[in-house]
């Protein structure tokens, strides 16, 4: 089975782990600065607060700008849960704003007319967490004007998107955002097994994620109430969680970290060969909006209403043929949790159209010449009518 996606170890991130475990620290130690700094620097933020997970990133995320009962998150549908669960984690409510039918991010036309709407009706969101899907970042400058006027605040799941690149600048660097948020999963651009990083330029917002992740304490003198007892002396000043990432986890990613720019260009040499070589198939291909650079965790492909096969059909030959394809997302609020919530379908009739038609390739850096040929014959082979 060729997978959708996997990692890439090498010895090099071998020797960087066993050197963690060989010190004095593996956790709570001096690579997880390490980490947070080096990507900080990669992306220009000012900072970067490493968490055990991205869903852990995006929950310190939301509790830093408050948000909480009474409030409202808008996203995109096209998402992993964790991008709404972590606001709902926060007691908030959630809703969905539709996807463009192109970029399959959430379109900003169709949320710059709700947002109009909810600021005569009172309610617009405390927080739009827009997701950079399959790796292309949405609109930020757009988004940002719309920050701007309506007063929202903006947290990025650019989950799928470290190392993308946006109107020539890195994904991360949060100019137009408050707080930009990646994973580091296994099937993810790089990996620390399991983590994730929120990334800010506002040095108040880092302190409280810093500290939302450590139980919510501090050894700041500075932040604490009162005078310190001593050296030793910490204070919990909210209620925060064990989110914490270890030094072998950042280990990984430090090492990880230094391949990012050949593994977004492996990438995309995988997507060129797509892109000749699947274009006379009943398939709509990614698009690339010209101001960007994808950093394309996903090679995502539409099944035509004049393919041979359904969707679901094509997917189960594909999969009896040795391909690990896979179907990323059904929509959020079609989940029987949501529907409990009182969601129904048809909320989001793109993100609906483009569930029924999805499906995504393998792709990742090391998806050998041989093994991507195979892909493309048999797609030829399952849908070539």
């Amino acid at each position: 089975m060729i997978p959708y996606g996997r990692q890439d170890i090498t010895e090099a991130d071998l020797a960087a782990v066993r050197d963690v475990l060989l010190s004095d620290f593996i956790t709570q130690g001096p690579a997880i600065a390490g980490f947070e700094a080096e990507l900080a620097a990669y992306c220009g933020a000012r900072h970067g607060i490493a968490m055990n997970s991205a869903t852990s990133a995006l929950h310190v995320a939301y509790m830093a700008l408050d948000l909480g009962p009474g409030d409202v998150l808008w996203t995109s549908p096209n998402t992993f849960v964790a991008t709404s669960n972590a606001a709902l984690y926060c007691g908030a409510e959630v809703d969905f704003i539709d996807i463009d039918p192109d970029t399959y991010n959430l379109s900003l036309d169709l949320l710059e007319a709700r947002l109009a709407e909810a600021e005569i009706a009172g309610r617009l969101p405390r927080i739009v967490a827009p997701v950079h899907f399959a790796g292309q970042s949405c609109d930020m400058e757009r988004l940002g004007a719309l920050k701007a006027k309506y007063g929202f605040a903006v947290v990025e799941d650019a989950s799928h998107a470290v190392g993308g690149r946006y109107r020539d600048r890195p994904v991360g660097n949060c100019a137009w955002s408050d707080i930009t948020i990646f994973s580091f999963h296994p099937v993810k651009i790089i990996t620390t097994a399991e983590g994730g990083m929120a990334m800010t330029n506002d040095d108040e917002l880092a302190a409280r994620m810093a500290m939302l992740r450590t139980h919510g304490i501090t050894r700041d003198p500075d932040r604490m109430r009162g005078e310190s007892d001593g050296p030793w002396y910490y204070q919990q000043t909210m209620l925060g969680y064990n989110y914490r990432i270890t030094d072998m986890q950042a280990a990984l990613g430090r090492s990880q970290l230094t391949r990012l720019d050949a593994y977004i260009d492996a990438r995309h040499a995988c997507r060129e060969v797509y892109d000749r070589e699947l274009a006379d198939l009943p398939l709509k291909l990614p698009y690339q909006a010209p101001y960007q650079r994808s950093g394309l965790h996903l090679y995502p492909v539409l099944v035509q209403d004049e393919a041979p096969l359904d969707r679901k059909t094509a997917f189960t030959r594909l999969r009896e043929l040795g391909i690990g394809v896979n179907v990323l997302y059904v929509p959020v609020y079609l989940q029987p949790w949501y529907q409990d919530l009182g969601f129904k379908p048809g909320h989001c009739p793109n993100a609906e159209d483009y569930y029924n038609r999805m499906i995504t390739i393998p792709m990742y850096a090391t998806l050998s010449e041989t093994d991507q040929t195979t892909v493309i014959t048999t797609l030829h082979e399952v849908l070539g009518g």
